[in-house]
C-alpha cells in the first residue's frame, strides 16, 4: 500500500529549478565569490589588454609569464592626490628634512595633465615653515625657496617580488644640474620624510640574528618576542631600491668629479641601499674598490659603471658621544648609467625585476638567481644585475623581503648636482633664485636659476605597472603580509608616521562631494563632470550647491579614481578572537557560511522534490486544503 505521505527520498532530476532553488544557488555562489579575505584589485581599466602580461627578461626564469597586479595609466585629466583623495596614492604636504633638501613638498604640485601623464612640477616659490625639525629634534622657523612634489603609495599599495615598469620624460634640461628626479621603492615599515619611522629601520635587510647589530637594528633577528605580529628570530627593516635617481648636468666623464670614471652627467643612478653595510676595509669616495673591498658578482650592462662617488653612510644616534652599538654602516650598492639629451626630450622605459631569496639550497641551474635578485633595465636593455648571494656572503643581508611601496618625486639638494667644491667666496648655505643677493645665488649650478625662473620643470610619467608571477607563492600584493606584517606596528605607533597636525597617518578616502558643473559636457572625463557619463553624476542641492556622487567602482572627491584594494587581505583588522575569545567553535566564518548554504540547499531541494513528483511514479501535487 502506498502512503499518501510524501517520501523523504531525495533524488536529483533535470527538471527546471524553481525560483526558490535559483535563489539558493545564488546564495551558494555568493559564498565563493565574496569569501572573507578576498577583495578587488589595483588595475586601471585604461591599461591596454596587450600590456596586462609581460615575460621576464631573466634567463634563469626560463621565460616565465607575469600578470598585471597594479597599474595607473594617468589618463584622466585633473586628478589630484591630496591625503584622502586617492585610494592608491598620497601626495605629501610637508617639509623634507632629509638629504639637505632645499624643497618643500606641496601636494598641489602633483596632478595629471590633459595628455595622459602624471606631472611632478617644481617651482622657485617660497614656503614659510614653522614646525618640528625631525632631524635636529627641535622646533624651527625657516623658509624653503622651492616647491616640488612627492607621491607615495605607502600603506595603500605594496608588493613583494615581481616587475615594476614605467615610461618617463625627465624634467628640466639635460645639461643643467640641480634637479633630483627619482622613482624608487621603500619597505613599508619606514615612511620617507617621517624620520622617526626610519630610525634603526632604514635600510635594514638583515633577517638573521647577528649579535654585533642587535642594538643597531630596531627589529633584530635576535629578538624572540612576537610583538605586533612579528615572527620571532626574523629581522625586519625598510630597505631601499632606487629604480632611478637622475643627475643632469654638463660635466663629462674623465673630468672634474668624474675624473676617474667613464660615466659623466647626465646619468642615472641605480642603487640598492642596504644595512648592515660593510664595516671594515671599505673603498673611499672617489676611488675604485680594491680586491675584497666591495660586493662581488655584480653584472653591469651597457653604458654603466660603478658609482665610485658614493658608497654609503655612517649612521649614528644624535646626541650620543663616542662609539655606540647603535651606530652602523649602510651601503649604497650603486652603479651609474649614462643618459643623453633624448631622455629629457622624449619618453623612455625604465624597469626593475625583483626576486626574493628562495630559502632553499642553491640550485646551480639558477646561477645564483634563487638567492634573490635585482635587475635594472632601460628601454628593455639590461644595465645592472645583482644577486642576493653577493650581499649574504659579504654582510649577511639579502635582497628585499619586505612589502615595498612606490615613491615618485623631484627633490633639490646641495649634495646632488650642485658645484663641488663650493665656488670661491661662496658659503653655499643659502639658495634662493628670486634673491638679488649674490650670496644666495653663487652656490647654484650654472643656468639653474635661469631655467627655474623661465618655466617650471615638469617630470612626466606615462604609466606605472606592476606584474607578478602567479606561480610564485612568494609574490604577494599587500602592505602587511604573513611573512612580513606591518599593520599592527604602524597602528601601535601612529605618531611615527604623521605630523603633529595630522589626526592619523592617512585620511579615509573621500567618495564624492567634490565641486562640479552641472552644465558641463558629460561626455568629457574630468573633475567638472564627475568623471563623465559612467563614473559619477553632478547634482545640485536646494542651496544650489553642486557636488559629485560617485558610481560604485569610482571614488575620490570628483570620482576620477578607480576604487582599489588588495586581492587578498592577509592581515585584516582585529576581531574578538584577537583578544583570546574564540567561542565554542573555532571555525572559519567562510566555512560556516558555506556549510550552512549547502545544508540549506539540500533541504530545500528535498522539500521541493517532495511537493512536485515525477509523473512516472504516479504522484501529483497535493491540492491545497485536501486531507486524505
Amino acid at each position: 500500500m502506498r502512503s499518501n505521505t510524501p517520501s523523504m527520498e531525495c533524488k536529483v532530476d533535470m527538471a527546471v529549478p524553481s525560483p526558490r532553488i535559483l535563489f539558493l544557488h545564488y546564495l551558494l555562489l555568493s559564498c565563493f565569490c565574496f569569501a572573507p579575505g578576498y577583495g578587488g584589485n589595483w588595475i586601471d581599466p585604461d591599461t591596454p589588454e596587450e600590456n596586462r602580461k609581460t615575460t621576464t627578461y631573466v634567463e634563469a626564469l626560463d621565460g616565465a609569464e607575469f600578470e598585471l597586479v597594479m597599474s595607473d595609466e594617468f589618463n584622466v585629466p585633473g586628478r589630484t592626490f591630496k591625503d584622502g583623495e586617492d585610494p592608491k596614492w598620497t601626495a605629501l604636504q610637508k617639509n623634507d628634512y632629509t638629504n639637505a633638501a632645499l624643497q618643500f613638498y606641496d601636494n598641489d604640485y602633483i596632478y595629471t595633465d590633459d595628455e595622459g601623464n602624471l606631472i611632478v612640477e617644481t617651482a622657485a616659490k617660497d614656503t614659510e615653515i614653522i614646525g618640528f625639525d625631525d632631524v635636529n629634534r627641535e622646533y624651527t622657523h625657516i623658509t624653503k625657496h622651492f616647491k616640488s612634489g612627492m607621491l607615495q603609495s605607502w600603506n595603500k599599495f605594496c608588493f613583494t617580488g615581481g616587475i615594476i615598469e614605467t615610461e618617463v620624460l625627465l624634467p628640466g634640461k639635460w645639461n643643467v644640474g640641480g634637479l633630483w628626479p627619482a622613482f624608487w621603492l621603500l619597505g613599508n615599515l619606514g615612511r620617507h620624510t617621517y624620520v622617526g619611522s626610519t630610525d634603526g629601520v632604514w635600510p635594514w635587510s638583515l633577517t638573521e640574528c647577528k649579535e654585533e647589530y642587535k642594538l643597531a637594528q630596531l627589529f633584530s633577528g635576535c629578538n624572540n618576542a612576537t610583538h605586533f605580529g612579528f615572527k620571532p628570530g626574523v629581522g625586519r627593516g625598510s630597505p631601499e631600491v632606487d629604480i632611478f635617481e637622475v643627475q643632469p648636468g654638463p660635466i663629462k666623464a674623465d673630468t672634474g668629479p668624474f675624473k676617474y670614471t667613464w660615466i659623466g652627467e647626465p646619468f642615472l643612478s641605480a642603487s640598492y641601499q642596504i644595512a648592515p653595510g660593510k664595516s671594515w676595509n671599505r673603498p673611499g669616495p672617489g676611488f675604485w674598490p680594491g680586491p675584497g673591498q666591495w660586493y662581488e658578482d655584480i653584472k653591469q650592462g651597457w653604458n654603466t659603471s660603478i658609482n665610485i662617488g658614493y658608497y654609503g653612510n655612517w649612521n649614528f644616534v644624535e646626541g650620543e658621544t663616542g662609539p655606540s652599538k647603535r651606530d652602523y654602516w649602510s651601503d649604497a650598492v650603486s652603479w651609474n648609467h649614462q643618459l643623453q639629451a633624448t631622455h629629457f626630450e622624449t619618453f623612455h622605459k625604465y624597469r626593475l625585476e625583483w626576486g626574493l631569496p628562495s630559502g632553499k639550497p642553491r640550485n646551480n641551474t639558477m646561477n645564483g638567481y634563487d638567492s634573490g635578485f635585482l635587475n635594472w633595465y632601460v628601454d628593455d636593455k639590461l644595465i645592472l644585475s645583482m644577486k642576493g648571494e653577493s650581499f649574504y656572503n659579504m654582510t649577511g643581508g639579502t635582497t628585499p623581503t619586505e612589502p615595498m611601496y612606490v615613491l615618485i618625486n623631484t627633490a633639490l639638494s646641495r649634495n646632488w648636482g650642485f658645484p663641488i667644491p663650493c665656488p670661491d667666496g661662496c658659503d653655499c648655505m643659502k639658495f634662493n633664485c628670486n634673491s638679488k643677493r649674490q650670496d644666495n645665488l653663487c652656490g647654484f649650478p650654472p643656468g639653474f636659476c635661469e631655467m627655474m625662473l623661465n618655466e617650471n620643470p615638469k617630470y612626466k610619467m606615462n604609466y606605472v605597472r606592476v606584474y607578478q608571477n602567479k606561480n610564485d607563492e612568494q609574490h604577494k600584493v599587500g602592505c602587511s603580509i604573513p611573512e612580513r606584517p606591518t599593520r599592527k606596528y604602524i597602528e601601535g605607533h601612529p605618531y611615527l608616521y604623521k605630523t603633529e597636525d595630522d589626526e592619523k597617518p592617512l585620511k579615509d578616502i573621500q567618495k564624492g562631494g567634490g565641486a562640479c558643473d552641472p552644465d558641463a559636457n558629460a561626455t568629457y572625463v574630468d573633475a567638472k563632470t564627475c568623471g563623465g557619463l559612467t563614473r559619477g553624476t553632478c547634482s545640485t542641492d536646494k542651496k544650489k550647491k553642486s557636488s559629485c556622487t560617485c558610481e560604485s567602482e569610482w571614488t575620490g572627491p570628483n570620482c576620477l579614481a578607480k576604487e582599489g584594494s588588495d586581492p587578498y587581505d592577509w592581515d585584516p583588522p582585529e576581531t574578538i578572537s584577537d583578544v583570546g575569545y574564540y567561542g565554542p567553535v573555532q571555525a572559519s566564518p567562510f566555512y560556516l557560511i558555506l556549510l550552512s548554504a549547502i545544508t540549506f540547499t539540500i533541504v530545500a531541494v528535498c522539500w521541493n522534490r517532495g511537493n512536485v513528483k515525477k509523473t512516472k511514479y504516479g504522484w501529483k501535487k497535493i491540492p491545497n486544503g485536501v486531507i486524505s
